[in-house]
């Protein structure tokens, strides 16, 4: 498994830089594709487990607010979240009426699935769009990437005392720690890599990957953790088969949604200092 993943990871990693590198439409327009593809498996999911919400609905809100905050960041927010709210109630309100019993937990998944893939999921659109977004990006994904190895890597050699025996029996305290000291030393020496290309006036600084790796490795498995309850929860081991190895879209995009968010809140708030 863990080769398949590897290799699968090889053949898409240089396709992955270059689209991140380009930036613009082009990288606005995968993570659409990304998300879109998240918000499908993440419906389908509840799907499984009898519930109906507005897949189509749900993927088009994720579209359009990625979109939104490419366009024009936060501004148009208020006009397309208020205007999915309103069309998500109308499409649940008219299915109950034709004989749906749980349209109202239908619409609360629905708009769990808009907000929790398409808005959150939307800030890799906004760290991207930071001055110097191009390396925050390549300081926060890799850092999520790192930390994800460092625990399996860890974890499946020392791993004795699990986090979640309910949610992820195989995940362990060991490989969480492991994880967070893997991402640590690692995003600094690579934010000195960026730091250099970038110019010496760059806030890409060895320090600032540092704590980033620290702040990411932490939390991100929460990420990870958030999709094992879905999972769980619908008695699925994955939220799709779109990649040999990795599962589906939102597989592979749990922990980069709170790696984005949080991520960019940190950078922008200033306390990388």
């Amino acid at each position: 498994m863990f080769l398949k993943r590897t290799l699968v990871a090889l053949v898409l990693l240089p396709i992955g830089l270059l689209v991140i590198v380009l930036g613009g439409e082009i990288y606005a327009g995968l993570i659409c594709l990304i998300l879109g593809l998240a918000a499908y498996e993440f419906s389908n999911l509840f799907r499984i487990d009898g519930l109906r919400p507005a897949t189509i609905l749900a993927i088009a809100g994720t579209v359009f607010l990625v979109i939104g905050r490419y366009i024009n960041g936060f501004d148009s927010a208020p006009w397309i979240i208020s205007i999915l709210i309103l069309a998500s109630m109308t499409f649940h309100l008219v299915d109950y009426e034709r004989g749906r019993e749980k349209a109202g937990t239908d619409f609360a998944i629905t708009m769990t699935c808009i907000f929790y893939i398409g808005w959150i999921g939307a800030y890799l659109v906004s760290l991207r769009n930071l001055p110097e977004g191009l390396w925050w990006v390549l300081t926060v994904l890799p850092a999520v990437w790192l930390a994800d190895t460092g625990a399996y890597l860890v974890g499946s050699r020392f791993g004795k005392h699990k986090i979640t025996p309910r949610l992820s029996p195989k995940k362990s305290w060991e490989g969480y720690l492991g994880g967070i000291l893997f991402a640590v030393p690692v995003t600094a020496l690579l934010t000195l890599l960026w730091g250099v290309w970038a110019g010496p006036t760059s806030a890409i600084t060895p320090l600032r990957g540092a704590l980033l790796g620290l702040i990411l490795g932490a939390f991100t498995i929460l990420g990870d953790l958030g999709e094992s309850m879905i999972k769980r929860q619908v008695g699925m081991k994955d939220s799709g088969k779109l990649l040999p190895g990795h599962g589906g879209a939102f597989d592979r995009v749990d922990s980069w949604l709170w790696g984005a968010v949080i991520g960019y809140y940190v950078i922008t708030f200033g306390f990388l200092g």
